[in-house]
């Protein structure tokens, strides 16, 4: 078996190496414009644009395992460019079913016979993604959903995975040193992620978690999954029908309020990462419906996140801040999640936030919409070398699919102002405040007492200084290599200087015999060509990029 996998893995890396080959001599160029030698190449966003296209179909091309590394690539900012996400951001997790003898085979491996297992059995599938495919049957009279893994799925997973594994050395020469370091984790990232997702256990797991903490909400239906017909890689549960939550017009007939829907589900989502710790990470159309009462039914568990109590407590603190636009404590939110890096220049982020904020901003102050702050902080997240964890980029991609969700349902839907609402009506302003108040009692304190060991700690300085008995020990950070290369520049000056006198001298005392004058400036070529190098080098201190009115507006036009 797992000789099979190998030879596979070996003969996809071949397929997957055929399929990028355009965009890693693309890339290459970019490097040396002639490949062998040459300059760097400028890219501008249409190129990136066509490339990320070209990408797309690439991934689509290769199947299963591709298509879900792009779901998951268009949710990190923090490696691709914002022209990547958007285009990305498209692909659909939706292919041909396979063959029913084979989905067959699948279902009696888990269950038994399928006509002893269930009353009745549709053998016509109701949807078909690239790891598994929902059939409708019967069960004690009821009707019930099947969601089966994909036939073979496992073996082209698993080959992938090891073709994603030893790819990434390569694709981390053509990219920068801030976004190398986010890809260094990618690979077993993304094999736990796409191996919980083929899990249907861990799916039945999450799936009855989540409905547990919604089992009072009179707004939503979560299906009950049936233990006694589900196993790894078989899911049965209550089949829930409705309208499509994007269905404007059949959602008008019936009479639903739709700025009362995209509440509702705003405040599910925000209750499941705020107060829960685990949530739905799929909430696209096609897992959302609604039934003729007005509740929101979701489906499809299997991508799902956790959020840390530190990660809940954080996302409150940026949502307050936000809704206050203090950005300060926005930038020291981002800062202690780990997204924004602490190095980074705080006055250019904080002109980045509040060009944010005010081009998102309406007539009123709280008629912003976090889905424009999010693209801004994501596209400053790709210039900046940062590092965004998996969950948060989860959340991330929630809060934007969500509110793309609600805006179809209101064009006015004031994502903000529910979030608000939503934490003073859990009591979030008030804990907030209550922390606050307790951070600024220990700041009290910890000054009192720096009043008192201060004044001698001065004082034996002084005393030092008095005697001359004091010692500075300096510690000089050099990231960069600089003292090194003006050592090498130095050293380098000195050998041409050497070089240039001897030869004028050899010259001089001995103009009938050109040849050791000769072979002395023939010496101090090296040197000077390397002092030259030195300069012309472009790997120097490279400047962090500057964010203005005029660029951004340039970026939203592009």
């Amino acid at each position: 078996m797992v000789t099979l996998v190998n030879l596979r893995a070996y003969w996809r890396f071949l397929v997957v190496v055929r399929q990028f080959f355009p965009l890693i001599v693309a890339y290459t160029r970019d490097r040396r414009k002639y490949v062998l030698f040459g300059g760097r190449r400028s890219v501008d966003a249409k190129t990136r644009v066509e490339r990320a296209e070209i990408l797309l179909d690439s991934l689509l091309t290769l199947g299963p395992t591709f298509i879900k590394l792009g779901q998951l690539l268009s949710t990190r900012p923090d490696i691709l460019p914002a022209e990547y996400i958007d285009v990305l951001s498209s692909l659909q997790d939706d292919v041909p079913p396979a063959p029913w003898e084979e989905s067959r085979k699948v279902i009696e491996a888990e269950l038994g016979p399928v006509d002893d297992v269930f009353e009745d059995f549709d053998r016509d599938p109701i949807s078909g993604a690239s790891l598994g495919q929902v059939y409708t049957a019967t069960y004690q009279g009821e009707p019930v959903a099947v969601k089966i893994r994909r036939p073979g799925i496992e073996e082209l997973v698993e080959a992938d995975l090891r073709v994603i594994r030893w790819s990434l050395p390569l694709i981390r020469r053509f990219i920068g040193q801030g976004r190398a370091f986010s890809l260094e984790n990618l690979s077993d990232e993304f094999a736990k992620t796409i191996r919980q997702e083929m899990d249907y256990s861990r799916e039945k797991r999450i799936l009855e978690e989540i409905r547990g903490n919604f089992a009072d909400s009179p707004d939503i239906r979560i299906p009950r999954p049936i233990a006694a017909r589900s196993g790894p890689r078989v899911l049965t549960m209550e089949y829930l029908p409705g309208t499509k939550i994007n269905d404007i017009e059949t959602l008008d007939e019936k009479g639903i309020d739709r700025t009362e829907l995209a509440t509702t589900l705003q405040r599910v989502y925000l209750q499941m990462i705020v107060a829960d710790g685990v949530f739905h990470a799929d909430p696209h159309p096609g897992n959302l419906a609604v039934t003729d009462e007005g509740k929101i039914i979701f489906y499809d568990f299997g991508m799902s996140g956790t959020v840390d109590s530190f990660i809940q407590n954080k996302i409150v603190d940026f949502y307050v801040a936000v809704a206050n636009q203090d950005i300060d404590a926005i930038l020291d939110t981002l800062i202690e999640m780990g997204t924004l890096s602490p190095d980074a220049n705080r006055q250019v982020m904080g002109d980045v936030m509040e060009l944010a904020i005010a081009d998102a901003r309406g007539e009123d102050i709280e008629q912003y919409r976090v889905q424009q702050i999010i693209e801004q902080v994501e596209s400053t997240i790709y210039e900046f070398p940062l590092r965004l964890p998996r969950d948060l980029a989860l959340i991330l991609r929630v809060a934007t699919v969500v509110e793309g969700v609600c805006v179809t349902l209101d064009p006015d839907f004031d994502f903000i102002s529910v979030a608000t609402d939503y934490l003073e009506d859990e009591g979030y302003y008030e804990e907030t405040a209550r922390q606050l108040i307790e951070q600024g009692g220990q700041q009290v304190q910890q000054t009192t007492r720096a009043l008192f060991e201060v004044p001698p700690k001065m004082n034996r300085t002084l005393d030092r200084i008095d005697n001359d008995n004091l010692t500075v020990n300096v510690r000089l950070e050099d990231e960069n290599d600089v003292l090194d290369r003006l050592a090498r520049r130095i050293v380098y000056g000195l050998f041409v200087a050497v070089g240039a006198l001897s030869t004028a001298i050899l010259y001089t005392f001995d103009a009938t015999s050109v040849v050791p004058a000769a072979v002395a400036a023939v010496l101090t070529l090296p040197p000077l060509f390397a002092l030259y190098r030195s300069f012309r080098s472009k790997r120097g201190i490279r400047a962090k990029p500057q964010f203005t009115r005029q660029s951004m507006r340039e970026r939203r036009e592009d």
